[in-house]
């Protein structure tokens, strides 16, 4: 029997189907082919349209039924990653009302700033673990203050799992670890945070009934169900945000734990055991899959914006034309550490969390038009999102993390020698690799959530590392060497 696991991403939706008792993909699938837009009507700003990913999701599991050469009837669960922090409203229709707020877009940041002021920022950090930032509450006070029309047409908000949860099952929901990260949920009292929502006049109303990360959350529509040829009543079992999901498909659970990744944005995610917490909120503390308020398992999340969306960006205007990211890694691997004195900060995907909340944009330093071409541009492109990495994982370690280990799949930017030697050293951390991702991580996490397993090492038992790069002395004080000068250039960038 089978488990699917999907991933509503913002550069793609992803689809597969898992073998229950091997724990092998069976097969997969993901939608669009190209990298799906992204709409910035004004500088900043970034939308989708939720019926995108839908379609999209019904095009990546129809795909991965077929790739596994079986019936979608054999699938016994449904399990749901998606991208954090994105606000989605729909009306007592269920029907969208306007294009998903996604994760980058910063617009909502002044009224995260005077919530923080307003409540208080102890209050924040001692009750939330965060500023509101621009998070889901803060981007739901833009449409209260902006689109008034739109926001008393509200019957729910949803982040973008919960709204594909339900165009599956009918059923408005949503968990603790989601209403963490759209900073509504009050540690200290184990609720929802009464403090934002009279801060911000919201009704508790708007918020969708709780389920567990882990249980069942609904059930296939048979209208669903039909089109997509599985069987009526399929339960979805488990839904989390992309980074705990990836954490758990690394079976990074524990105090201590690390999971990184770098697709269009780079986190590194750490699992504390304590309540803690960046008292500047550069990085952000939320609810883990398995968090409770008996036993405490809070993911601290690093999140840099600029990551694999500026590799995607010298690929398409500075490489060859019609390179490949294996290409671009090569052309990068020409150039010796420090990219002959060249520079880039990787900050042009919207305000940054690390640099609290400052959008900043991507700029370069050191340029030299006698000495620099597109090979130094590929490799300062990704010594720079490294040393971005580096940078936030001291904010990190300042909680109390020690990162020693990283645990991340192979793929997007871990495929690249440079990226992973140079990560390796600078931070002194040994890269473990894993052939995983976040549609095993949900199809496990419904496997998990249905009690097919009975634990989460069971689940788990086929994870397999493939690769571990360990710190180069040799090469290790050069890199440090070019990630001064890259810190140094911040630092004058930020007293702009």
């Amino acid at each position: 029997m089978y488990l699917l696991g999907c991933d509503i991403g913002s550069s793609s939706v992803k689809a597969s189907v898992i073998d229950c008792e091997s724990g092998v993909v069976a097969g997969s699938d993901f939608y669009p082919k190209e990298e799906a837009p992204m709409m910035a009507v004004k500088p900043g700003w970034a939308e989708q349209n939720p019926e995108d990913w839908w379609n999209h999701l019904k095009s990546a599991i129809k795909g991965a039924i077929h790739d596994a050469g079986i019936r979608g009837e054999e699938i016994l669960s449904i399990g749901i990653s998606y991208q954090m922090h994105g606000l989605v409203l729909v009306d007592k229709k269920m029907e969208a009302l306007r294009p998903s707020i996604i994760w980058c877009d910063s617009r909502a940041v002044p009224y995260g700033e005077r919530a923080f002021n307003g409540i208080g920022e102890d209050r924040c950090l001692s009750h939330l673990l965060n500023s509101p930032g621009n998070f889901t509450a803060s981007k739901l006070a833009w449409v209260k203050e902006n689109e008034p029309r739109i926001f008393d047409s509200i019957y729910k908000f949803m982040l973008p799992g919960d709204y594909i949860a339900m165009r599956m099952t009918g059923e408005a929901a949503t968990t603790v670890s989601g209403l963490s990260e759209g900073i509504f949920w009050d540690f200290k009292e184990n609720g929802v945070s009464e403090d934002v929502l009279d801060f911000f006049g919201f009704s508790a109303d708007m918020i969708p009934d709780i389920c567990p990360v882990f249980g069942r959350q609904g059930e296939l529509l048979e209208s669903v169900a039909a089109e997509l040829g599985m069987k009526r009543g399929t339960p979805v079992t488990y839904r989390a945000g992309d980074q705990p999901n990836n954490a758990l498909s690394l079976n990074v659970l524990n105090p201590g734990e690390i999971a990184a990744t770098a697709g269009t944005s780079g986190v590194v995610y750490g699992v504390n055991g304590t309540v803690n917490y960046d008292t500047r909120s550069r990085v952000n503390t939320f609810a883990h899959v398995n968090h409770s308020a008996a036993q405490p398992r809070l993911g601290v999340l690093l999140c840099i914006n600029g990551t694999g969306i500026l590799n995607s960006w010298i690929k398409r205007n500075i490489a060859p034309e019609n390179s490949s990211y294996e290409a671009l890694n090569d052309l990068a691997a020409t150039i010796p550490i420090g990219s002959g004195g060249l520079s880039i900060l990787p900050f042009g995907n919207g305000a940054e969390r690390m640099l609290e909340n400052r959008e900043i944009a991507c700029s370069m330093y050191g340029l030299n038009f006698n000495i620099h071409d597109r090979r130094h541009f590929a490799r300062a492109a990704q010594e720079g999102i490294v040393f971005s990495f580096k940078y936030g994982m001291d904010i990190m370690n300042g909680t109390g993390m020690d990162i020693r280990v990283i645990r991340a799949g192979k793929a997007n930017m871990f495929l690249s020698p440079v990226f992973r030697e140079a990560l390796s050293c600078v931070t002194g951390s040994v890269i473990e690799l894993y052939d995983t991702n976040g549609t095993v991580g949900a199809a496990k996490g419904a496997g998990i959530g249905a009690g097919i397993y009975a634990s989460a090492e069971e689940a788990f038992l086929s994870l397999r590392q493939i690769d571990r790069i360990e710190p180069d002395g040799l090469k290790a004080d050069g890199y440090c060497g070019a990630y001064e000068v890259w810190k140094e250039r911040l630092e004058q960038a930020l007293e702009r």
